[in-house]
């Protein structure tokens, strides 16, 4: 197994770990968020009942007010009827009866006009010296017109018969009470406000389309009838309103949805994910950069180092061959060992140039592949046919680096070999394009897995037990980086692999 191998299978294992991490982060981030909503769903339920409890106190001081306020009447009347039967009443024992009752009255406001509205009698008033007692009296009287109807008081006297009318109000206690009836009320109604907290809430009236009170909601926004409506509806659709009866006669409604702390943590993971997510790739491409950066660099180191540890040797080569040119040598032994020298002197060129920017030319293309195949047949398998079609040498020019151009088709050419156990076809085909020029090697070798056809490429993949690896790389490296081309694995499968070659015209 080679080293790219395992490090697909590393980066399989590091990504289900990964995910494994997500997918549990994110069960227990919403595990969390639904026990905090049913918490605050819980807090307010408690608190609506709260305020159902203190809505039926309210009720219930309501009737108590009503049947204090029945019983005043009734006190009043029996003052009313007391007085004329005491203003009519000759029985010593009688009339002491009912000043008696008449003098208990000390907390109900009265006063007692005659048939054209003047005053004759009033009572339980607190004035002070400096109150103008009939303007005083006036006022009161107008006000009590306006909250109670009056008593008809009829008085028979012997001979003659007269009419007076009972005017009252309520009583010191009474109105007291009213009081604090009423800012018991209104102390309900903002409760709602202040004990809802974060949670959003709405009380309206029973129609549930005015709204009395809202809590934790844009003031500006709740007056426009589109965001009310939209709000009560997203309400009502995650609970059901409490209905809230006061006095036994109105009915109003609490709506209330989720705080926005609530809504936020529920969007909170996929954010943190986010943020994580981009960091990762932001740190994988920064990393990954400086790994190529390094890789590159010991690439040109070595290739750099390979060609200055090449030159010594051939130097004193081509200094023998000169010898031997003196001596009694087969000329073709002497040519042969020329060709090497030169394909050494190429092969440190090569590997020279590699870190530094070559030099391109226009080149026909078609007598650049002509000529490397020249060079190869007589080095390869002869059970190994190469043919290059067009095989007329048709003018295909671009700017490339003959030398390093030629690198890459011997490596190809090599590993096409190789896949084919040293038997078998490569075909190359030119194809002219308006941009382009193609060059498609084919082979009938046993094909590339499609797994490993993006891993090919990389500096150390090989299949064989000898080898460092780097052919591929450097065909990628001087086709894309030096000519601006691509190069990819167009189609592999068990009866052989085609590499295509884009060159810009």
């Amino acid at each position: 197994m080679n080293i790219y191998s395992k490090k697909q299978r590393w980066k399989l294992f590091l990504a289900g770990i990964a995910m494994l991490i997500v997918m549990a982060s994110l069960w227990y981030t919403n595990a969390l968020v639904k026990k905090i909503a049913q918490e605050e769903r819980k807090k307010v339920q408690l608190w609506a009942e709260a305020i159902q409890n203190k809505a039926a106190l309210v009720n219930y001081t309501g009737e108590l007010f009503g049947k204090i306020s029945d019983e005043e009447r009734n006190r009043i009347e029996l003052w009313a009827e007391a007085n004329k039967r005491a203003a009519t009443s000759d029985n010593h024992d009688d009339l002491t009866f009912y000043l008696n009752i008449l003098s208990r009255n000390k907390t109900i406001p009265v006063i007692v006009v005659d048939t054209e509205d003047k005053i004759v009698n009033w009572r339980n008033f607190d004035l002070t010296p400096e109150t103008d007692t009939a303007q005083f009296l006036k006022d009161q009287l107008v006000l009590m017109k306006q909250n109670n109807e009056p008593i008809d008081l009829v008085y028979h006297i012997p001979g003659y018969t007269f009419r007076q009318k009972l005017y009252y109000s309520d009583s010191k206690i009474f109105s007291e009470l009213k009081v604090v009836l009423d800012d018991l009320i209104q102390s309900f109604i903002s409760e709602i406000v202040i004990n809802s907290a974060s949670v959003p809430v709405i009380y309206t009236d029973s129609t549930q389309q005015n709204v009395i009170e809202h809590g934790n909601l844009d003031p500006e926004k709740i007056k426009g009838e589109l965001y009310f409506s939209s709000t009560i509806s997203e309400m009502r659709a995650q609970n059901e309103p409490i209905a809230i009866t006061i006095n036994d006669q109105t009915v109003n409604y609490i709506f209330y949805k989720d705080s926005d702390l609530l809504q936020q943590l529920k969007y909170y993971p996929f954010f943190q994910f986010f943020i994580i997510g981009l960091f990762l790739l932001i740190s994988y491409y920064l990393f990954s950069t400086s790994r190529k950066v390094e890789q590159n660099q010991v690439w040109v180191g070595m290739a750099k180092e390979t060609a200055h540890q090449l030159g010594t040797p051939l130097s004193s080569l081509m200094a023998w061959v000169e010898y031997l040119k003196t001596k009694d040598i087969d000329e073709n032994t002497i040519s042969e060992l020329s060709k090497d020298i030169t394909r050494l002197e190429t092969i440190t060129e090569r590997f020279s140039k590699i870190g530094s920017t070559p030099k391109l030319e226009e080149e026909n293309i078609h007598t650049v592949i002509s000529d490397t195949l020249e060079y190869l047949r007589s080095r390869i398998s002869k059970k190994v046919t190469i043919t290059l079609s067009p095989a007329k040498n048709e003018t295909l020019s671009a700017k490339v680096n003959p030398s390093l151009f030629s690198w890459v088709l011997e490596n190809l050419i090599k590993n096409a070999v190789d896949a084919m156990k040293g038997e078998g076809s490569i075909k190359i085909h030119l194809t002219n394009q308006t941009q382009f020029i193609y060059i498609d090697i084919s082979d009938t070798g046993t094909g590339i897995p499609r797994s490993k056809q993006k891993t090919i490429f990389e500096p150390g993949f090989t299949t064989k037990k000898r080898g460092w690896g780097l052919g591929l790389s450097l065909v990628k490296r001087i086709i894309e980086n030096y000519h601006a081309g691509k190069v990819f694995v167009k189609q592999s499968d068990a009866n052989g692999t085609i590499f295509r070659i884009v060159l810009n015209k």
